[in-house]
């Protein structure tokens, strides 16, 4: 009878159906009835090309939100390559303002060879950190957004948030520390006069340049946010600008390096003996000048003597013992300074720069004239100057935010961030020696080039002039602070939109072109704190430790993923490997600790307060994340090793089987079993509480899924932590043996059965509720499980009484492995119970000898360390009650009274 389906049939492939057929498009069907709603293969790939890996909903959210402000950016398709999108983009913002400023203090510091040590260990982070993250970024398509959706996606909420937050500070206090670079750059090099604040004494220069770097970090910091608020695409306009900067003075150190070796540049230092002397203060380095044939005391004898008439009565003692030398700043890459330069010389805070092996005559200074030499300004050591190189080295996850532009994300993010890398690497390394090799080893140790006529020490090396270097890094760092301030907010947004942290969804809203307007106003203010720091060195740490949080989590992501061998985790890029990552992940650990401990303990809070507010605020987001997998790997782990053996005696506790009874209304009869389950677990071990629904399975499937929630629902109230589970029977009888069978997995088995006492059997004309009973008694003792049977139950207490006396009466006449002396200790573990004493009832015979008995069972009790009294009962008094009470020798319903 098909005949009459012909004119439509989707099988027959006719052209009567034509385009406008209702069964167009649509052939994935198993059924005929499903012919409407399977759509056709060919369909359904080209639905499968477009895929992204954005969560449901944000595509659209984000199209519909630039829909009116740009929509030709809807139709431009990714057209960067691995050059434009991502290489130049990293250079850019690996390269900063500590290349330029810190360097060369730096190697003066730590020598060459340490230096050396501090840039290997940051690159060898970065680099296995890229390596991670190229696993992960090409692990599926990658969305915009960068690093933040590749942890959250890979990760999960928790730790995505966690790493995006600690990524977005990073950020923030990155641009903090490029606009104090700027600014000292501005105020030392390049219009000194335009402070502000100046010196009153000799001792508070620093101060009052940390007040000026304030005001001034200030104004920047505004002018920055109106910039980026305006237009975020003149920023990226001058991005490349930005990047040439770096590129030529670089270009101009090398060139002044090579030149150094045939033709050193002119910069003389003035020596008073070993000390070095700031050059500011006066022009000529002697101690006496000839002027109109008369010998007179110079500009320096007038600072050390306060007389230019060469009487020396009040003169500085050193100053008259030692002499005055110059020697060359920049002896040139020839002149063999190298070997003086390799080894580390730290300095206190304070301390006088002072040239090694040059002659000196030991003496006492005057304090009052210590501002004229070159002072230490913070204490060094190996851990400081880590701390403040790292952010050098920052930056590599500029690729993967780019990741919507790029043509072929999947090649292009590896490719290109390795290599950008590599050439800054090598840059660093490069540097280091060259500065090593032509700079003299006090003129390195110089912060702020006070030796030199107060020029930028960097400036001095290159070639043509020193302004190469001074305005093209200030313009670089103003450009690196922008993008800072353009890239945080942008990243605060995405978090924000994904509302895994909620009291961020205010930072999620926008102008109507979708720029973050609130985003961009918490950025300014967390960046003004790191202004309000102040100090270049103080603030670098804080951005190292942030970023190193962020990549710490991208190497755990990528081991994890790989060890767990999740499904999901095939990367293209197969050059990982999950020991780098760990290694990745240690180095990380390691330089959060080296360069400051303090702020790596705070560091981790503030990322383990966000993991846990995240998990508590229960994310509803689910991304198919590795720690999900992780825990189930963990679980069958621990079951697998729980099965090795049964275990200790000294390790048995009662692992319950609760069995509930439900009533007409799938309602709990007694929930009192199952608080008194609670006060009996106080949530160790295991707990199943299994109830039976009397019927057929396919038919009462409904059924028992709400008693099943039902149950649930009231282990939540009576803080039951554990398992439920019912079982559809046609016997109750039945049911409670296949539950007694079983009910758990492994290793995680019950050996305890709790029951409740069946009330009103003698009254019931159905034999069914003592059977019942009965039966399950003896499947439990033919299980050798032990049983507990409460009765009257709905008497217990609940979990909010509390019991300030009474006792707890254990009646032992069958023994039974002490299991009865166990169970009112475990019950006094909780606090209901608390207070009860324990009172121990046991049997004498006619003829046993009932005062032995007493002492022998309190020194049982005594080296069971259970404190209990003891009474010992003659047996006339109890045969009565004993015929009634026990039933059988394994069975033992004990009251509790």
């Amino acid at each position: 009878g098909h005949g009459n389906h012909k004119e439509n049939s989707p099988f027959l492939n006719n052209l009567e159906a034509g385009k406008g057929g209702d069964y167009y498009d649509k052939n994935l069907a198993l059924f005929e009835e499903e012919l409407d709603i399977r759509p056709k293969v060919s369909s359904l790939l080209g639905k499968l090309v477009n895929y992204t890996n954005l969560t449901q909903g944000v595509k659209e959210h984000e199209e519909a939100e630039s829909a009116d402000g740009s929509k030709k950016k809807v139709s431009k398709s990714p057209s960067m390559g691995t050059l434009m999108g991502v290489y130049l983009p990293c250079m850019q913002n690996i390269f900063g303002v500590i290349l330029f400023l810190r360097l060369t203090w730096m190697v003066g510091m730590a020598g060459v060879l340490q230096s050396f040590l501090i840039v290997l260990l940051c690159c060898c982070c970065t680099m296995l950190t890229t390596i991670s993250m190229s696993a992960i970024a090409t692990n599926g398509v990658v969305p915009a957004g960068g690093s933040y959706f590749m942890i959250s996606r890979s990760l999960g909420p928790e730790f995505g948030g966690a790493v995006g937050l600690c990524f977005y500070l990073g950020t923030t206090f990155a641009g903090a520390m490029y606009i104090l670079g700027a600014i000292e750059i501005l105020l030392t090099y390049i219009v000194p006069q335009a402070a502000i604040f100046h010196p009153s004494g000799a001792h508070d220069a620093s101060s009052a340049m940390l007040n000026n770097m304030r005001v001034y970090g200030t104004v920047f910091l505004l002018l920055m946010a109106v910039v980026v608020f305006v237009g975020v695409k003149y920023v990226n306009k001058f991005a490349s600008l930005f990047l040439a900067c770096v590129v030529i003075s670089i270009l101009s150190i090398y060139a002044g390096a090579i030149k150094s070796i045939f033709d050193p540049p002119e910069f003389p230092i003035c020596m008073l003996g070993n000390r070095t002397l700031s050059r500011d203060q006066f022009d000529v380095c002697a101690k006496t000048i000839v002027k109109d044939n008369i010998t007179m005391g110079s500009k320096l004898w007038e600072l050390f003597c306060h007389n230019t008439n060469l009487t020396t009565e009040n003169c500085d003692e050193y100053f008259l013992l030692n002499n005055v030398t110059e020697i060359a700043g920049i002896p040139g890459a020839a002149s063999g300074i190298l070997k003086d330069n390799l080894w580390s010389n730290y300095l206190e805070k304070g301390e006088i720069l002072e040239k090694a092996h040059h002659p000196s005559i030991e003496a006492a200074s005057q304090k009052n004239n210590l501002h004229l030499y070159v002072l230490s300004d913070i204490a060094t050591s190996f851990m400081v100057l880590v701390g403040i190189f790292f952010p050098s080295v920052t930056g590599i996850m500029a690729g993967s935010n780019r990741s919507g532009d790029l043509k072929d994300a999947q090649k292009s993010i590896p490719v290109g961030t390795i290599l950008a890398i590599v050439t800054t690497s090598l840059v660093y390394f490069s540097c280091v020696l060259l500065f090593g090799a032509c700079i003299e080893g006090v003129v390195l140790r110089d912060k702020y080039g006070d030796a030199v006529n107060k020029n930028l020490v960097v400036g001095t090396l290159s070639w043509p002039s020193p302004w190469v270097i001074v305005i093209g890094s200030f313009f670089s760092t103003c450009g690196a602070g922008l993008q800072s301030l353009t890239g945080a907010p942008r990243l605060l947004q995405a978090i924000a939109k994904d509302n895994i942290i909620p009291f961020l969804w205010v930072f999620g809203h926008g102008k109507a072109n979708g720029e973050p307007t609130w985003a961009l106003l918490l950025t300014a203010l967390i960046a003004e704190l790191g202004i309000l720091i102040a100090s270049l060195d103080m603030v670098a740490p804080i951005l190292s430790m942030f970023f190193l949080m962020c990549y710490l989590f991208v190497n755990l992501a990528c081991a994890v993923q790989t060890l767990l061998r999740t499904p999901n985790w095939r990367p293209r890029f197969k050059y990982y490997h999950w020991a780098l990552s760990f290694l990745g992940m240690s180095i990380c650990l390691a330089l959060m600790f080296i360069s400051s401990w303090y702020y790596a303990l705070v560091a981790m809070l503030i990322a383990g307060m966000i993991y846990k507010y995240i998990e508590y605020q229960g994310a509803e987001k689910e991304w198919g994340d590795g720690i999900r997998g992780l825990s189930l790997s963990a679980a069958r782990y621990a079951l697998l090793r729980l099965e090795e053996g049964p275990p200790h005696t000294k390790n048995w506790r009662p692992q319950l089987l609760v069995l509930l009874k439900l009533d007409e209304d799938l309602h709990v009869k007694y929930p009192r079993l199952l608080t008194f389950a609670s006060q009996l677990k106080a949530g160790k071990g295991l707990t199943i509480i299994g109830s039976v629904i009397q019927g057929n399975f396919l038919e009462t499937y409904g059924e028992a899924q709400a008693a099943e929630q039902t149950i649930k629902n009231m282990m939540d109230i009576e803080k039951v932590k554990g398992f439920c589970q019912v079982v559809v029977a046609n016997k109750v009888r039945e049911g409670i043996a296949h539950l007694i069978q079983s009910c758990g997995l492994g290793g995680m088995k019950h050996n305890t059965v709790v029951l409740g006492w069946p009330y009103g059997w003698r009254q019931s004309e159905d034999p069914r509720s003592w059977k019942t009973f009965i039966g399950t008694v003896r499947c439990t003792t033919a299980a050798h499980l032990a049983l507990l049977v409460p009765k009257n139950v709905s008497f217990y207490p609940s979990n909010h009484e509390r019991y300030n006396e009474g006792n707890i009466d254990v009646w032992w006449i069958v023994h039974d492995g002490g299991m009865l002396m166990l169970l009112p200790f475990l019950l006094k573990q909780h606090k209901v119970w608390r207070k009860c004493k324990m009172r121990i009832f046991t049997v004498a015979q006619m003829d046993d000898n009932s005062i032995q008995m007493k002492k022998d069972l309190a020194t049982f009790l005594y080296q069971l360390r259970i404190e209990a009294e003891v009474e010992v009962v003659e047996m006339q008094y109890f045969s009565y009650f004993y015929s009634t009470t026990v039933i059988s020798q394994h069975i033992l319903t004990s009251e509790l009274l």
